[in-house]
């Protein structure tokens, strides 16, 4: 193995043993799934949401994790009281931009938190994460389809560099970069698109990875490629049946999960980041 997946898996045993608190402000839609996907993986999580609490519970966290999905004032108010308390105190904060771009609320409600809060990664789709660069991209509800690879990694770059983050952006294949260095993650499953809050819980994976590694640059790969792993295993399972049968196979999956669970199952491909303009050989 490569240092590099060597460093990878062994991310997954810190997180398997130390079960970091990650502090969820998510959305209705997507909760006990969220819940059950973190405690399948080792992690431990809460779901505080109260303006009075949520500075006192950020600042106990091993990673903030907050997600617009279903979206109030309310709710952006408690998002910024968390994410200033988690700067305060070193925790490291991760935006789920879901729909940005669909309304005119819920994107400048991403760039309010973003103003206002040191956010250290941002998972989205290609279309969420162009539109908080002020690329804008045709998004669907809070859904939108696919980029090639490589256009996703030129996005990405530029909205690493722009918003001073790492930022994830994931599809058929899922590209990381702090602006420095992008990776490409190959694995997962159609199927993943079939079940509500798949990407909702993968960005509090990548928070459970983010609590136990200071380079967020090598959590945020090491939680996606282990989540790739564990879908395209779970699809393997349930091929012949559905997205029912998927959901609770893959929580299973993030259950079962080891550090040699990538062989076969997920890959990761670096490159170094090109200038400004340039293009990703």
């Amino acid at each position: 193995m490569s240092t590099l997946e060597n460093n990878i898996s062994a991310l997954l045993t810190k997180v398997q043993r130390n079960k970091p608190l990650i502090h969820n402000i998510t959305n209705v839609v997507v909760t006990n799934f969220t819940a059950n996907g973190l405690y399948a993986l080792g992690a431990s999580p809460v779901m505080a949401y109260a303006p009075e609490e949520v500075a006192d519970m950020a600042k106990i966290a091993g990673a903030l994790v907050l997600n617009i999905g279903t979206l109030s004032t309310a709710h952006v108010e408690a998002m910024i009281l968390a994410g200033l308390s988690a700067n305060e105190h070193g925790v490291p904060v991760l935006l789920d931009p879901v729909g940005a771009g669909a309304t005119k609320f819920r994107t400048e409600s991403a760039l309010k938190i973003l103003r206002e809060v040191k956010v250290s990664l941002v998972r989205g789709n290609a279309a969420e994460i162009a539109n908080l660069v002020g690329e804008a991209r045709e998004i669907k509800g809070v859904d939108a389809g696919d980029s090639a690879d490589n256009e996703n990694a030129q996005l990405g770059l530029r909205a690493a560099r722009h918003l001073n983050a790492v930022v994830a952006i994931t599809g058929k294949e899922d590209v990381i970069t702090d602006g420095q260095v992008c990776r490409v993650i190959s694995g997962g499953d159609a199927m993943l698109t079939q079940v509500t809050g798949a990407g909702c819980l993968l960005t509090s994976v990548l928070g459970a990875f983010a609590a136990v590694e200071k380079d967020l640059l090598l959590a945020g790969t090491a939680g996606l490629a282990f989540y790739g792993a564990a879908a395209a295993r779970a699809a393997e399972r349930t091929a012949s049946v559905g997205p029912g049968s998927f959901q609770i196979a893959f929580l299973d999956e993030l259950a079962k999960l080891h550090p040699h669970s990538l062989k076969g199952y997920s890959a990761v491909a670096e490159f170094p980041a090109p200038a400004a303009g340039g293009t990703l050989k």
